[in-house]
């Protein structure tokens, strides 16, 4: 609603229009700005996290594998110790805090559907994205269920009902460099049934632990119904092990993501401990290829819009033909969001990987995956186009089918994907160091005066990196503002800066510059953009509407939201304890005097006004006894007067005989 300025004021003149515009801000600027850092009451776990954390930012750094090691020592220690249990009691692992069957049995979706967050009630087919019949365990849904079969590669993926077609695309472009896939699972035990896996986040790599309970395409035998009626019409040795057969038996029954061949497993897994990380399989509803390689490598992701590259001969040579070394390439069409469909076999709005680029005879040909397992262009040099010859086949090792492995020439690569994501992969040789802060955000957009500064000790490649908490992990309670990052990197005591980040549209989740540098200190600048969408509820209105109904969904998010706000808080040393509390105490014994100051102010302005205004009553009811007085005086002249004059006797005789007055008249 606009705010409608009102004059104001005893003499009701119409304000300035500073005046009016001083006004306008101090009702815009809210008086307790900032956003709640915890949600879930007396976290200690939370508590125990940041106070394992410092906010000095190490000057040697750490190797970028430490945060890996010790997340997957981690995985594997909890599951050892979920193994020693069940083997105990002689039970298969079941997850309390993921337990897919209880969740579809008794209706709760929590596994399924986010916190709802939006200010509108959604109607029931946006609110229900997934419908998944039934739920089962590996052993229940599999022949022969194995979880690697030939190791992990990109043929194995097929995506299910998740529009999670990123993060398979990011799986296919990760399957192009042997031993990625294989460090997100560290541990499992398939007898029991648990299986750990580790993803980057935030900076740093966490841990998931789950069951083997998937979600089925089709209902249970006993729950079909009428469907059960007509199997059991027809004389079948066992009706319900062909309907199981047929409906709920290998990958082909998996609700969500499959591998290809109908006994592996390693997929829907994968797929299934990157939703409980983020809290459900909504979730992780969207997204871009960039970000979903960040969190199975640790990479860092440059986005880059076709229609921006300045070289083009560069980025084949130096760019593309180094795919699966240094940097792992994906492509994507869609980004204005303004076609739909398909364009010669080539989806709207979806991902695609970069698998291989090859330049032959004068031909720049590159291999591109569909994570759907199907769909392939059908332009030049695609499955059976005139391009292809025995020769070519052989040199490129490739087979026509609709496996969603195609090839596209260069050219027609640049002209018909708008934006490529390029995720730079680190060894073991890259240290990195990075620290936490909490900014708050002004309305004018201009660089923070908090600022990072770091000094390198001699020259080499840097790659800086802003980012702010990835708000996936927390859907629900995101809140209502959508945050843009910036900064500028300065060598210490220059105005001119070296370098800028480039404005990224698509992901915001951070920005980063890749240069060389000198030796010597640098500061860097930041600026963040904040723009508010009223449509969503503020994270304090979601645990309101939520604490009652929605206790254990709100505490799984909330303790994911809490974990990661805690980043942002100072460990206070004893020193800074004690300085903070003689602060707090100057300010509150200082405002206390001022609010002394205040009322004995405002009782002696009241004792003024209330003397002045006695004496103004006190003048005013002498003036009037004065003038009573000068008319009392009047009188009794007047009187002394007529009774000198004689006249006074006819008064009187009036006086005493009004009637005959009268009659006289």
């Amino acid at each position: 609603m606009p705010v409608v300025l009102q004059p104001t004021g005893r003499s009701g003149k119409q304000k300035s229009p500073q005046e009016k515009l001083d006004r306008f801000w101090k009702k815009f600027t809210t008086e307790a700005p900032g956003k709640a850092t915890a949600v879930i009451p007396q976290n200690k776990t939370t508590s125990k996290t940041s106070l394992g954390r410092t906010n000095i930012l190490s000057s040697s750094g750490t190797t970028t594998t430490k945060s890996y090691e010790e997340a997957a020592a981690i995985c594997r220690a909890k599951v050892e110790k979920i193994v020693r249990e069940c083997r105990r009691i002689n039970q298969k692992y079941r997850d309390p805090h993921f337990d897919l069957e209880f969740d579809l049995k008794m209706n709760r979706r929590d596994c399924l559907d986010p916190l709802d967050n939006a200010v509108m009630p959604k109607d029931n087919e946006q609110r229900f994205l997934f419908s998944p019949k039934a739920v089962k365990s590996v052993g229940e849904i599999f022949d022969e269920p194995t979880f690697y079969i030939d190791g992990p590669t990109a043929n194995d993926v097929r995506q299910g009902r998740d529009g999670d077609c990123w993060l398979m695309a990011a799986l296919c472009t990760l399957s192009n460099k042997p031993g990625l896939i294989e460090k997100i699972c560290v541990a499992r035990d398939e007898a029991v049934g648990v299986y750990g896996f580790v993803f980057h986040r935030d900076g740093e790599w966490i841990s998931e632990i789950i069951d083997d309970k998937l979600y089925l395409t089709k209902p249970d035998y006993d729950e079909v119904n009428l469907e059960r009626i007509m199997w059991e019409d027809r004389d079948r040795v066992n009706s319900e092990e062909t309907y199981r057969k047929t409906y709920q038996a290998n990958s082909g029954a998996l609700y969500f993501a499959q591998c290809e061949h109908p006994n592996e497993t390693w997929l829907p897994l994968l797929e299934k401990a990157y939703a409980k990380a983020h809290g459900d399989y909504a979730a992780i509803e969207g997204g871009f290829t960039g970000e979903g390689i960040e969190d199975l490598t640790g990479g860092v992701t440059s986005g880059l819009f076709t229609t921006d590259i300045l070289d083009k001969e560069y980025f084949w040579k130096e760019e593309l033909m180094k795919v699966n070394e240094q940097f792992l390439f994906g492509c994507s069409t869609g980004v204005w969001g303004r076609g739909w469909g398909e364009r010669k076999g080539i989806m709207e709005l979806h991902a695609y990987s970069v698998m291989r680029a090859v330049e032959m005879d004068g031909e720049r040909l590159v291999l591109l995956k569909n994570p759907w397992g199907k769909g392939e262009w059908n332009g030049a040099w695609s499955d059976g186009s005139k391009e292809w010859t025995p020769e070519w086949l052989k040199r490129l090792n490739h087979r026509f089918g609709d496996d969603g492995a195609f090839w596209i020439s260069y050219e027609d690569l640049l002209r018909k994907y708008q934006a490529f994501d390029r995720t730079r992969l680190f060894g073991p040789d890259w240290k990195v160091t990075s620290i936490w802060t909490t900014l708050s955000v002004p309305w004018m957009l201009e660089y923070h005066d908090t600022k990072f500064a770091f000094t390198l000790t001699k020259p080499g490649p840097v790659v800086l990196v802003l980012s702010q908490l990835d708000d996936r992990y927390f859907r629900g309670l995101e809140g209502q503002y959508r945050f843009e990052l910036s900064f500028r990197l300065h060598k210490a005591g220059e105005e001119d800066y070296v370098v800028r980040s480039q404005t990224t549209y698509r992901m915001n989740r951070s920005v980063n510059v890749e240069l060389e540098l000198e030796a010597g200190e640098y500061h860097v600048l930041v600026k963040i953009d904040a723009t508010r969408d009223n449509s969503v509820l503020a994270a304090e209105d979601v645990v309101r509407a939520n604490a009652k109904e929605k206790r254990e969904k709100l505490i799984r998010i909330g303790l994911a939201y809490d974990v990661a706000h805690s980043k942002g808080k100072i460990v206070e040393s004893p020193e800074e304890k004690v300085a903070r509390e003689g602060y707090e105490k100057w300010k509150r014994d200082k405002e206390k005097k001022e609010l002394k100051e205040r009322i004995m102010k405002d009782r002696a302005r009241s004792h003024y006004i209330q003397v002045k205004r006695l004496a103004k009553n006190r003048k005013a009811m002498e003036k009037r006894r004065a003038k009573q007085k000068a008319r009392e005086e009047k009188a009794r002249a007047e009187e002394e007067r007529l009774l000198g004059s004689g006249a006074m006797g006819n008064v009187r005789r009036r006086e005493r005989s009004p009637g005959k007055e009268s009659r006289q008249r």
